[in-house]
Formats: structure tokens, sequence, C-alpha cells
């Protein structure tokens, strides 16, 4: 049985505020249950910073300050915790381990998209994330002039910025009205502020955009599969998450070095966050959406 989800009205204070000396009269089945409360509601409180501590980040994020990352500096570990204050779900949904595994999830899935990392470079491959705060040569202006809901601002460039290298109008539409810029008419806010740059990112982490689940949905058990979704193999695990981000590039397709990298990174943080990364890592036998 899985208590955390018979307490979600209760608070620490309040059962912890018990007579505990009256406990002894109780069966050891009870007093284990309780234990179980205490346990979850206690990491149910844990802030960001107690599971990401700056010395952590560090290590993750080993050459992000290097002067061969264009984005040196940019991406600081105060505008990492402060930009999750505005998604209070994020990495504090389900059990200590399952939060762990959501952030080791988000961070790997940033590292890929502005990864600095080749096969030979120091520390490895997947020691260089968070290298690049926007993209190097796009192919086009990533305008959707079709989408007349989220129009094009003549002159602007709607190119991958930030850690999850956000990208076309309707996404710099949305994610601004979210969150407070007009991403239409500034979205250079997004590779010039490191707070905005952040908020982005976990804006796209957090976000339903049907028929896609969010990415948070995924880690933390909530996805629900649709028909569709199992007629297309759409197993969760990380290999749907990044079928959510780039599955029109990189999903069903055997060995993709984009994949690959991802679960390079993954499988790295993992370690260092100290969880198992669960199961369906690839997407290669999955449909796009």
């Amino acid at each position: 049985m899985h208590t955390c989800k018979y307490i979600r009205g209760a608070s620490y204070d309040q059962l912890t505020r018990s007579n505990l000396a009256n406990m002894a009269s109780f069966s050891p089945l009870f007093l284990s249950f309780f234990v179980s409360i205490l346990l979850c509601l206690e990491a149910r409180t844990l802030p960001i910073s107690s599971l990401v501590s700056r010395d952590l980040f560090d290590a993750i994020f080993l050459h992000k300050d290097d002067n061969a990352c264009p984005a040196k500096n940019f991406y600081t570990y105060d505008s990492f915790i402060n930009a999750t204050r505005r998604f209070p779900q994020f990495g504090n949904t389900g059990s200590l381990t399952i939060r762990k595994r959501e952030i080791a999830a988000f961070l790997a899935q940033i590292s890929h998209e502005t990864t600095g990392g080749w096969a030979t470079a120091p520390d490895g491959p997947f020691a260089w994330g968070l290298c690049f705060k926007e993209e190097v040569s796009p192919q086009s202006d990533y305008c959707d002039s079709t989408n007349k809901q989220w129009p094009c601002y003549p002159g602007k460039s709607y190119k991958g910025r930030g850690p999850m290298q956000l990208s076309w109008n309707y996404n710099y539409g949305q994610a601004g009205q979210a969150l407070g810029f007009d991403g239409l008419k500034n979205p250079e806010i997004v590779a010039n502020n490191s707070l905005t740059s952040f908020k982005t990112a976990l804006w796209f982490w957090m976000t339903e955009q049907k028929p896609k689940p969010s990415c948070h949905n995924v880690m933390v058990g909530k996805y629900r599969p649709t028909e569709a979704d199992i007629a297309a193999n759409r197993t969760s695990g990380y290999g749907l998450v990044t079928n959510i981000i780039n599955g029109g590039l990189e999903c069903g397709i055997p060995n993709h070095g984009g994949v690959t990298d991802r679960i390079g990174y993954f499988q790295r943080y993992a370690t260092l966050f100290n969880v198992d990364t669960g199961p369906n890592l690839n997407c290669e036998n999955q449909k796009p959406f």
C-alpha cells in the first residue's frame, strides 16, 4: 500500500503534534504506518535546494563556465533554484526517489540540448551540459506562419534558446504568456536573462501540449496513455520524455546519436543522485507524436 497518497490533507506539524508518549499503547503495525506517514510528509516538504545542493550542481555541470562555453557564467545555481519556485510541483511529487529521478531527467535533457561535449572531452562527453545558451547557425527563423494565435513579429528569430532550447513562435508566445514576458516581440530575453531562461525550460517540462503529455507527468508516473499512444508504443519512461522534446527527429530510429547522448547524461546524473533511471530509456521503438 502506498501510504503517501492517503495523507494529502495532513501536514507534518499536525501529525507530529500528537502526544507521542501515548503511542506506546499502539500496535507495532500502527507505529509502522505512522512512521511511514511522517517520512512521506518529510520528503514532501524538502526544498529543491536540499536535493540539488550547490556542490552537486557544480559536480553535474563541471564545465559550464569554461572559457570554451559561450554560456559561461550565464546558467547560475541561484537562477535554477529560483526558477523552480515558479513550478512548485517540479521535483516535489511522489517519493524521494521519484523526486530525484525527475530532477536528474530534467537536468539530463537540458544538458543534451546545450551540450558542448564530444567523445574525448575532458571528464567525458557527459560533463559538458549548459555550455550554450542559443542555437548556433540556425537553419531557419523557426516561424510557423500558419499559426495565427501566436503570429511572428517581423524581423524576429524564434531559434533555440535557453536550457531547453525553446524554439518556434508558438512556444515563445505561450511561454511568455505564462511567465510574464512578450515572447513574440522579445524572444531574445530567453538568452539574456538567466532566471527567465530556466523558467522557460521548466515551463516546457511542466506543461502538457496535447496530444503530448507533460514531461513532468511522465517522470512522476501520472502519464495515462491513450489508445493512440499504446498503438505507437509510447511507453512511460525517459524515452517518452525524449519523444515529447524532439521525437520527430530522434524517435523511431535505431541507434540515434541524440537519443544515446540524452541517455548517457541521464545515467551519469542518476548515479550522482543515487537513484536508478527506471525503465524504457530509449524511444527507438516509439512512433513520434
